[in-house]
């Protein structure tokens, strides 16, 4: 079962905030032409801050399959009626391994059905560092996932900074990193895209060819997730300063992105600053108001992205 998405901030993030701005000015200044004709045929602005969601769970008891969670407002009608209520456009929908067989079939088939008949666009979700060393089984799963089922986009989340080898041996974990891309994407059929979650700190980081790690990405993706797990907007240690660098890339890149934001506890969430589920849910809203205002012209830019369905629901007190 894919790993839940963790994003760390490396030590010393805070000494390198100040080039973000800079270089997003240079980069809006050619960005009109920038984008790729995909993006650029789709470049339609938000119209409300949060227009995505990751769905980690589903309805399906564990008792029943290993790989269920038992969330019963991962119903597929329930979650559609959630995104409906939400004005959400994009999903990025869980899909556990060999999702094409057993109770989690229908389940999965459902949900994207149920979510397609709202109007979103909705991508299969998942990721396991292991798909490093063997890409064909990011294939193999992309493919069960996918298998009789509308989709516009398969969202990767694999993690190679969460590998012992990360520190040992970078270089070599990020060709992995890569190749599995180029693997994963090869493999899509015609008409669906690859996204991949980016943390913003990725921007920052060299990549063994030259560049950074976040434009090695944005090369190979077609949208992507810019993640940025902080619980205020504005600051040196805000949403806008901390993802400047990663944004100015995405729109240099052509690739449409979002602003992944956090709702899960701080216990998970490895502190408080990191999330906003402990703040009041007013704290959320006006948050990424102030993120949306700030990037509205920005070219690429597809809202705020919230981590994740079930601590969302939670935050705002709708049940469980």
């Amino acid at each position: 079962m894919p790993l839940r998405p963790r994003h760390p901030r490396p030590a010393g993030a805070r000494l390198r905030l100040l080039a973000g701005p800079l270089v997003v000015a240079l980069a809006g200044a050619v960005a009109a032409t920038a984008l790729a004709p995909g993006a650029a045929a789709a470049d339609a602005r938000p119209t409300r801050p949060v227009t995505t969601m990751w769905v980690w769970d589903n309805s399906v008891p564990r008792e029943v399959d290993a790989r269920g969670t038992g969330y019963v407002p991962a119903e597929p009608a329930t979650l559609a009626a959630w995104v409906r209520e939400q004005g959400l456009t994009t999903v990025h929908l869980s899909a556990p391994w060999a999702a094409d067989v057993g109770v989690i079939d229908p389940w999965m088939t459902a949900a994207v059905s149920a979510l397609n008949a709202e109007g979103v666009d909705v991508g299969v979700l998942g990721g396991d560092p292991p798909w490093l060393d063997e890409p064909h089984l990011a294939v193999w799963w992309l493919q069960a996932a996918i298998r009789g089922r509308d989709v516009s986009h398969v969202q990767l989340d694999v993690e190679p900074w969460t590998l012992p080898a990360w520190q040992t041996d970078r270089a070599g974990v990020l060709t992995r990193w890569f190749t599995m891309l180029d693997t994963a994407k090869a493999a899509l059929p015609e008409g669906v895209g690859l996204g991949v979650d980016v943390p913003y700190w990725l921007a920052w980081e060299p990549a063994p060819a030259g560049g950074t790690v976040a434009e090695a990405v944005f090369a190979r993706a077609d949208s992507v997730g810019i993640v940025t797990f902080v619980d205020h907007a504005e600051g040196r240690d805000g949403i806008l300063a901390l993802s400047a660098d990663a944004r100015a890339q995405a729109v240099a890149a052509g690739v449409p992105f979002t602003i992944g934001v956090e709702t899960d506890t701080p216990e998970v969430a490895g502190g408080a600053e990191w999330t906003f589920g402990d703040d009041d849910p007013s704290v959320l809203a006006t948050e990424v108001q102030a993120v949306h205002d700030a990037l509205i012209g920005t070219p690429g830019y597809r809202g705020v992205a919230v981590q994740h369905y079930r601590t969302w629901r939670e935050l705002v007190g709708a049940g469980s």
